[in-house]
């Protein structure tokens, strides 16, 4: 076999799974978008949504930017997508958060048959005051909503530090800025060495 050959047959092979991820078409699972969120989605008994009718497909308490922290007694924004699919209007009458702090809501949030409803916008409606500790992001909380007809729908929100696809919202009030890295001296005595 010529050293030509080799090259046209070594080319082939190399082809190969190339050429066999095209002929998945453009349905193919790798064609369509996916941006992976840390956001919660509520999952009860297994499924997707309350057994009340109550679907949250986004929750999450907004942190400080990423490496800081958000101070003892400060504040944090809970965001909300909520979808009611009973066939009757619902309300958000009341958050809570155990001990972490005191949760206002702006007004109760009306939650129309079959209509996503975010709770951020134009601006976030649901606060929790007083923090009982600083909070950093990673953390994750119970988190429970009072529906005037669903009850109580409980949910464990994570704390998400405000980056990436999070670094449009608002900043939290009260967040401290991440200390700046100073070098060691025997760092320094190192640079100057060189």
């Amino acid at each position: 076999m010529t050293s030509r050959r080799w090259i046209v047959a070594a080319a082939a092979f190399m082809a190969a799974p190339v050429l066999a991820g095209c002929a998945a078409g453009f349905d193919a699972n790798t064609n369509k978008p996916y941006a992976p969120n840390e956001a919660v989605a509520l999952i009860e008994k297994g499924s997707y949504g309350s057994e009340r009718g109550i679907h949250i497909p986004q929750a999450f308490i907004l942190g400080p930017d990423s490496g800081a922290q958000l101070a003892y007694r400060g504040s944090a924004p809970i965001y909300l997508n909520m979808l009611n699919a009973a066939n009757t209007a619902d309300t958000l009458q009341a958050v809570s958060v155990g001990d972490l702090g005191t949760v206002k809501l702006k007004a109760p949030i009306q939650l129309p048959s079959n209509q996503l409803v975010n709770s951020g916008k134009p601006e976030p409606q649901i606060m929790i005051e007083g923090l009982s500790k600083g909070l950093r992001g990673g953390e994750t909380f119970r988190v429970d909503l009072q529906f005037a007809n669903a009850g109580v729908v409980s949910v464990n929100v994570p704390v998400i530090t405000r980056s990436r696809e999070f670094l449009d919202y608002p900043a939290a009030p009260g967040a401290t800025a991440a200390p700046t890295p100073t070098p060691s001296a025997e760092h320094a005595e190192e640079e100057g060495a060189h």
